[in-house]
């Protein structure tokens, strides 16, 4: 797993992460959570395309993916908590990181809608 680093490698991964989510809710049979993911991700995807060339490319250190892994193994209630609770924790995590408001706030909410999940 690499670190994330910048700006836009954050949002690569919580683009991939929200893609991931929302196969594995498809698969646990939550077709609600699928769709809330896949407009994560839309979400997601305008952000960077907005404001990646806004920012300053510093670089970012003490966050690695792999401290935010997702078991999407488990469909039970319990794994889908899980995996919430993974992903509020990322995107509170890196949140703070972020240096454009308006990219910030859509991580934060990200992170709002699935720790009322978890």
């Amino acid at each position: 797993m690499s670190s994330l680093n910048t700006f836009g490698a954050i949002l690569s991964y919580a683009i991939e992460q929200e893609a991931r989510l929302a196969e594995y809710f498809n698969k646990a049979g939550n077709a609600d959570q699928a769709s809330a993911a896949e407009k994560r991700k839309g979400k997601l995807e305008r952000a960077r395309s907005l404001y990646v060339l806004e920012i300053t490319l510093e670089p970012i250190e003490g966050l690695d993916e792999a401290n935010y892994a997702l078991n999407l193994d488990d469909t039970s209630p319990a794994g889908q908590k899980n995996a919430a609770a993974t992903a509020a924790r990322f995107y509170a995590e890196v949140a703070p990181y972020i240096n454009v408001r308006d990219a910030q706030r859509i991580l934060e909410k990200c992170g709002k809608e699935y720790a009322a999940l978890a």
